[in-house]
């Protein structure tokens, strides 16, 4: 069964290869991350980690029971116990629910390890099943999202709220 791991040192060489197995599936659906994200890998890895130590990202990976890295679900601009969600997910991984599974689980370690309230992501009007992720998961749309958020192209903001809110509004982390 896969499991959700924070980021660590180790994990480089596995989270290279995924993300070059990837990257045109992730190109149809996102930006690219371009060729001097691969050339710069090794340096880039290194910064996500210390700004992991610095609190202001909450890096994850989806590991499968061999090792290999199925998908890679991010925290970021972790601020006023808020983030940014960000994830993608191997294309051999996809249409089996590995994503619903590891978002509701990030939203759970999100309130229970990171003390977060709520949830933010962005998905491109042309990524139905990010939408459907995020829907399962008990995320609401929220408003429109700009190009500069999604690489060039539009679509809509996210939300959810990881505790109840003081006026009774909100979904508790366990809710399914």
């Amino acid at each position: 069964m896969p499991e959700l791991k924070r980021l660590h040192a180790g994990h480089a060489s596995a989270v290279l290869a995924f993300e070059l197995a990837n990257r045109a599936y992730f190109a149809d659906t996102v930006s690219d991350r371009g060729d001097d994200y691969f050339a710069r890998f090794t340096d880039r890895y290194k910064d996500l980690l210390a700004e992991q130590e610095a609190g202001i990202c909450a890096f994850h990976v989806l590991v499968a029971e061999d090792g290999s890295v199925l998908g890679r679900f991010n925290l970021v601009d972790i601020e006023d116990h808020g983030a940014v969600l960000g994830y993608r997910v191997a294309q051999y991984a996809t249409g089996r629910g590995v994503a619903t599974a590891a978002v509701r689980e990030l939203c759970r370690v999100a309130a229970v390890r990171y003390g977060l309230h709520r949830l933010r992501a962005a998905t491109a009007d042309q990524n139905v099943a990010s939408q459907r992720v995020l829907t399962k998961a008990g995320f609401v749309p929220v408003g429109p999202a700009g190009p500069a958020h999604l690489g060039g192209k539009s679509g809509t903001w996210f939300q959810r709220d990881l505790l109840p809110r003081p006026d009774g509004v909100g979904q508790p982390v366990d809710r399914p």
